[in-house]
C-alpha cells in the first residue's frame, strides 16, 4: 500500500483556465487521476481494523488526502463537482473514527480538510 500510495498516485495541477474547460484533455485526465486517488484512498482505509490504525491513517490522511486530494479539492471552483468530490472523500472514512472524538472536533489528519468544508 506504500508503495502505490508513494509512487503510484499523480494529479497533475494545471492552471484553472485550463480545466475550466471540462471537455479539454488537461481537465479530464487531472479528473481520472482525482478520481483513480479517491478509490485507492478507499482501498487503503478498509485496511482499517486490520493493518495498524496509526499505519491507515499516516498512508490514506496524511499522504493520499493531504498531499493528493486537497489539493485538487482547493483548486476545484466551488460548487457541484466539488461537493460530489469531498462527498466521497468523506463516504471513504471510517466511521469509528468519530465516535470517541468531542463535537465540533475532528482528527489532526483531518483540519485542512475540515477548514475547507467550512469553507
Amino acid at each position: 500500500m506504500k508503495k502505490s500510495v508513494e509512487e503510484d498516485v499523480f494529479i497533475p495541477l494545471y492552471p484553472k483556465s485550463t480545466v475550466e474547460d471540462k471537455s479539454s484533455l488537461c481537465s479530464k485526465f487531472q479528473e481520472r487521476r482525482f478520481w483513480s486517488a479517491v478509490k485507492l484512498l478507499s482501498n487503503v482505509l478498509l485496511w482499517d481494523g486490520i493493518v495498524q490504525e496509526d499505519t491507515v491513517r499516516d498512508l490514506g490522511l496524511s499522504k493520499l488526502l493531504n498531499r493528493y486530494l486537497l489539493l485538487n479539492l482547493l483548486n476545484t471552483p466551488p460548487g457541484p463537482d466539488n461537493i460530489e468530490k469531498c462527498n466521497k472523500v468523506v463516504a471513504c472514512l471510517p466511521e469509528r473514527w468519530f465516535q470517541d472524538l468531542e463535537s465540533g472536533s475532528t482528527l489532526p489528519e483531518l483540519l485542512n480538510f475540515c477548514q475547507h468544508l467550512l469553507q
